[in-house]
């Protein structure tokens, strides 16, 4: 397995040792005041936002990517009606700062980045959501900060890139043979930046990655701002090719170590496929899965009504369950 547990504890422990905030750690979520806030972090400015409050337990949402800000998140403000909802923008995507500075750019920073923002919020009892690349952070910081996290939510998981990618070569299939060819002749030439891969890129993610046109705002300001080179370094030139230094990720292996409640959901017509996402949740007994329909990849924009309803609920009963 690509990411054993000793790797994982070594790599994010040397990393936390910089990276946590000495001092300004506070408890029960005493930083939870709504509005738009920086942090200082190793690198550069992370910023965040907290929505609502109430009665429920925080739900810490991770975006996917990498390098995708969370505009496109924003239907889970819905949930700020019971809960304090944080959203924030790893470092180097959207609205916290960018560098260029690769050694940043790994799974034990973003981990320990998180896990500093969890220690300035005072959070030591939360939900934790990730979507998409933000599933693969979610499993990691689990698997290595399991005490503070209440529930897990992965929403379109990526947890395992060979599947993923089996997952997408199947949907590939299923395009025009005019946009397949276009899509083996330039990744065979590594010309990704090709008027007709590009096409075919945009054919492929509106079956796949959002079926609501015209996409929303807040869709296009996430690709508006996606920072392509965090993006290509990680994971690649396209959603259905990965080349950067996710390509062995597997997190497979060390799901049934979470002993907590999980909600797994996916679209309909999701590139994190259905049969895969239920097979990710068999290897946690006890854990829920949830298909929105008539959704794609980003579930809350194409049936928000549905996924917040599925996530609104699963968030309830965990909070209500006996102890």
């Amino acid at each position: 397995m690509a990411f054993e547990t000793t790797r994982r504890l070594a790599g994010i422990a040397a990393v936390a040792a910089t990276i946590l905030l000495g001092g300004c750690s506070q408890r029960d979520g005493a930083a939870l005041a709504p509005g738009e806030y920086t942090v200082q972090m190793p690198g550069g400015k992370v910023w965040y936002k907290i929505v609502g409050g109430g009665p429920g337990a925080p739900l810490v949402i991770l975006h996917g990517g990498p390098g995708a800000p969370s505009y496109y998140l924003k239907p889970f403000e819905a949930l700020a009606d019971e809960r304090a909802v944080i959203f924030y923008d790893q470092l180097g995507a959207g609205r916290s700062e960018h560098t260029s500075d690769t050694t940043r750019w790994t799974i034990p920073h973003f981990v320990a980045e998180l896990d500093s923002l969890r220690r300035v919020l005072g959070l030591w009892d939360f939900h934790l959501m990730g979507h998409s690349w933000g599933t693969m952070l979610a499993a990691e910081y689990a698997f290595t900060h399991p005490d503070s996290i209440k529930s897990l939510i992965f929403a379109s998981p990526a947890l395992s890139t060979a599947r993923w990618l089996a997952d997408a070569d199947s949907l590939v299939k299923t395009l025009p043979r005019s946009l397949q060819q276009a899509i083996a002749r330039n990744e065979a030439r590594s010309t990704f930046d090709a008027p007709e891969y590009q096409a075919a890129v945009g054919a492929f993610y509106e079956r796949f990655l959002s079926r609501k046109l015209p996409w929303s705002a807040d869709i296009d300001s996430t690709f508006n701002q996606l920072n392509t080179d965090l993006y290509g370094y990680m994971w690649g030139p396209s959603e259905f090719t990965a080349t950067g230094t996710l390509r062995d990720f597997d997190a497979t292996g060390s799901l049934e170590l979470l002993q907590v409640p999980a909600l797994f959901t996916t679209g309909e017509f999701d590139e994190a496929l259905p049969a895969t996402v239920r097979y990710y949740a068999s290897l946690m007994p006890g854990s829920e899965v949830a298909v929105i329909a008539g959704a794609a990849h980003l579930t809350m924009q194409d049936n928000p009504e549905e996924n917040i309803r599925v996530v609104r609920e699963f968030l309830y009963r965990i909070d209500h369950q006996k102890q």
